[in-house]
């Protein structure tokens, strides 16, 4: 059930290069939140009205987790808050990435597009084997590679190869594709990440169903507003905070 609560910071921390991990206590339970959900939670400064959209990393208990990348105003003035900082925050918002059906997946992620997907693997890391492939732009920019640990296979590369393998995620995937023979891909990263996969599996046949979470401007984070519609492959349109931000990549324009 969503919930608009007052939540405590109890940690605001940088784990990479511009890139925050921020672990607020709620009040109150807000049940289960599954992989690919999100919040929308204010920047504690109150010129900047708008909430941000952020993924969750971990859900324990009543602290939830998120990770977050400085980018403008409200985003630096997040960075800032201290412990026992109190912020508004609307949650669980938005579908997950459901893959009960699934026991080999593949794990495509570039940046801060790894955030959810590390959700997903906490949730399912039980029942699924996890082969996952990262990329970030270099060095300075890895993080949170300890939380993909329960990955089977890990593999990480950067764009300019100063860690890990030299290339990018659908590359790294590819190039090892026929070894896990995955029966499931999840995705997120940046648009150019994911249009680039979906062309790959479409020279392929499309054989294997690839879910992808969608990184848009999502000013309500309840379908309202409309700022974040994308289009659909049928001419549609879809609100991404609503209607996904989990969506098969044969529904979607990338």
């Amino acid at each position: 059930m969503m919930k608009d609560l007052k939540a405590i910071v109890k940690s605001n921390a940088p784990v990479a290069e511009n890139i925050f991990m921020l672990t607020v206590t709620l009040p109150e339970s807000v049940g289960i939140i599954r992989g690919g959900q999100f919040v929308n939670i204010s920047t504690g400064d109150g010129a900047h009205l708008l909430r941000r959209p952020l993924g969750v990393v971990k859900a324990e208990g009543n602290d939830i987790t998120v990770c977050y990348q400085i980018k403008g105003d409200g985003t630096r003035n997040l960075s800032t808050l201290k412990d026992g900082a109190e912020l508004n925050i609307l949650l669980p918002l938005g579908n997950g990435f459901m893959l009960d059906a699934y026991k080999n997946v593949a794990v495509i992620g570039g940046g801060v597009g790894v955030f959810p997907l590390i959700a997903t693997i906490r949730e399912y890391c039980n029942t699924v084997n996890f082969h996952s492939y990262i990329g970030f732009r270099n060095k300075s920019a890895v993080c949170l590679l300890g939380e993909l640990e329960k990955s089977k296979t890990l593999k990480v590369v950067t764009d300019d190869g100063s860690y890990g393998g030299r290339g990018n995620a659908v590359e790294a995937y590819f190039a090892d594709a026929e070894n896990i023979k995955a029966d499931a891909i999840i995705a997120c990263g940046p648009p150019i990440m994911l249009k680039a996969l979906k062309q790959k599996l479409s020279a392929c046949g499309n054989k294997i169903p690839c879910f992808v979470s969608l990184e848009e401007r999502m000013a309500c984070g309840l379908g309202a507003c409309l700022v974040c519609v994308c289009k659909k492959q049928d001419g549609d349109n879809a609100r991404v905070c609503k209607d996904g931000p989990v969506f098969d990549i044969n529904e979607v324009e990338l």
